[in-house]
């Protein structure tokens, strides 16, 4: 005797709904207005840096920023100063960066790296544009597979932390400036 085995069938009551999804989709509050984002990028190290501009786009979209553009510079030195001809431009409301500051002594990389942080801060506050920063300094970095491995990796968790940063800060700006043009605050 010849049978097809059949999984039984499950029987739903019309009133009861199914289980939702063991893990669903978080839900990401949405923009009362599109925004726009620039992503400046550093091409030194690109393919490590370009794991954070991966990251921070699929985490965009799932947080409702999909008006992104992307530039690319030679390092991070160069980032500050597109960083402020793009916020000067208004059109967009954030700014993001990443960069992998690494070679020479100790103290060039700090020394850079600082500068960069420093002056990404002068360009928010000189135009009220938030500016967002993935531009990291490892304390030791060599150039082999393994760390070029684990850096890609970090690059990619900076780039989704960069996004739901961007995103937050996008939408409490959003919200203080609704109140302060209603004469809330």
């Amino acid at each position: 005797m010849n049978q097809m085995l059949q999984e039984p069938e499950v029987q739903n009551p019309k009133n009861q709904t199914p289980e939702p999804p063991a893990h669903p989709a978080p839900a990401h509050p949405r923009f009362a207005k599109p925004q726009r984002v620039a992503f400046v990028q550093s091409s030194w190290h690109r393919d490590v840096v370009e794991e954070c501009r991966i990251a921070f786009l699929a985490e965009s979209a799932a947080r409702h920023i999909t008006n992104i553009d992307v530039f690319e510079v030679p390092g991070s030195f160069e980032i500050p100063l597109h960083a402020q001809i793009l916020a000067k431009t208004r059109r967009y409301t954030a700014i993001v960066a990443a960069g992998l500051v690494v070679d020479g002594g100790i103290y060039r990389h700090e020394f850079v790296a600082d500068t960069v942080i420093k002056a990404l801060m002068d360009v928010q506050l000189r135009t009220e544009v938030p500016v967002f920063s993935a531009v990291l300094t490892p304390q030791h970095f060599h150039e082999s597979a393994a760390h070029f491995d684990f850096f890609r990796k970090h690059f990619a968790t900076k780039g989704i932390e960069v996004a739901e940063a961007c995103a937050n800060t996008l939408l409490s700006l959003e919200r203080l400036r609704g109140q302060v043009a209603a004469g809330i605050v």
